[in-house]
């Protein structure tokens, strides 16, 4: 995948095969210690833990629909690639926390691609799921987006109106600048 934003949506939807109510994203920059840091938690289904140790293989998917599975896999590869790791938790019935670090300034870093727009085209597209999304730089910027609160504000109307979403984009990106 040719940036983090691609991951992102992947992993994002993983989340929502897995019949997940809640998703959290968490972006975490950290210049000190010149790390990236992607945590995706849901209440999804959950795997068990052979499942987990499966699913970073390529040649593993749980979809019937092909007989490879590359978003976990690739993840961790660019992962380690950039000297970081990539952490999977995860208990049937209870959901699942996936963990990326990512080397910050690493040459290797892929790039992060349009965030604001995959955050907002997840919201929009999965209307009836809870999203959290926090993103944070340093002590500088520290921004939540939670789509329960925004819902209360719309008051009836739908999230993913074309009017809510562009003025959601348009304050995601305003606030991770």
């Amino acid at each position: 995948m040719k940036d983090l934003s691609m991951h992102i949506m992947d992993i994002l939807q993983n989340s929502t095969r897995a019949k997940a109510t809640e998703i959290t994203l968490e972006v975490l920059l950290d210049t000190e210690k010149d790390t990236l840091t992607l945590v995706f938690k849901d209440n999804g289904c959950g795997m068990s833990e052979e499942t987990v140790r499966k699913v970073v293989d390529p040649f593993y998917t749980s979809r019937t629909t092909r007989k490879v599975g590359l978003g976990l896999p690739l993840l961790k590869q660019n992962t380690e690639m950039t000297g970081g790791s990539m952490h999977i938790e995860s208990k049937e019935g209870v959901g699942t926390t996936v963990t990326a670090v990512f080397g910050l300034t690493h040459l290797d870093t892929p790039p992060m691609g349009d965030l604001a727009g995959t955050i907002v085209l997840t919201i929009s597209a999965y209307p009836d799921i809870r999203f959290i999304f926090h993103y944070k730089l340093d002590d500088e910027v520290d921004y939540v987006l939670d789509t329960k609160e925004v819902n209360e504000i719309l008051d009836g109307l739908p999230i993913n109106d074309p009017d809510v979403i562009a003025s959601l984009k348009e304050m995601v990106e305003e606030n991770i600048k």
